[in-house]
């Protein structure tokens, strides 16, 4: 089964997903894909191990992301992808970039339908601002929309984070 969390920036997906990890089936993983290339962010990333229980193992993936969730769909339980955003950003070239849904496609798939392992996806939800000013943002912006709705297809709950509150979009919340 597949969730997707859509929101923005600190708006408690990531904290969404963290609960719905630990009321589904271990083994519990969290496939990190963010890097810590400033102090802040370093914080971020340390704040949410603070909060895991030792048993949560972390995956740190980055733009290998997809192969990582090729390879743990056999292993059942649980997974915590946190985020789409952060795994498209660290396959930033553009021509990677034009490469993710292929990709993305290969390494979601195993969780989509009954009786596979539980897969929840957080990402950005992107486009309920202003047209971004740089072509580069605005391809970012673009692939990550596409990327979001080929997850969004293929799940059967998707909600969007406003403020920490969930709004279901797609499936039955529970």
């Amino acid at each position: 089964m597949i969730r997707l969390l859509l929101g923005g920036v600190k708006s408690g997906k990531s904290a969404l997903g963290e609960r719905l990890l630990l009321s589904g089936p271990p083994p519990w993983r969290v496939l990190a894909t963010g890097r810590a290339l400033d102090a802040d962010f370093r914080e971020r990333i340390a704040a949410h191990k603070r909060t895991r229980p030792p048993e949560v193992a972390v995956i740190e993936a980055g733009e290998a992301a997809m192969a990582a969730l090729g390879e743990e769909a056999g292993r059942g339980g649980t997974i915590l992808f946190d985020s789409l955003d952060f795994w498209l950003f660290a396959c930033h070239d553009q021509d990677v970039m034009q490469t993710c849904l292929p990709a993305l496609t290969k390494g979601v798939g195993p969780y989509a339908g009954p009786g596979g392992p539980e897969l929840i996806v957080v990402s950005t939800e992107v486009g309920l601002g202003g047209l971004a000013a740089g072509a580069a943002m605005r391809r970012f912006a673009d692939a990550l929309g596409r990327l979001n709705q080929a997850v969004a297809a293929m799940a059967d709950d998707v909600r969007l984070v406003v403020a920490g509150c969930p709004l279901t979009l797609k499936g039955s919340a529970s």
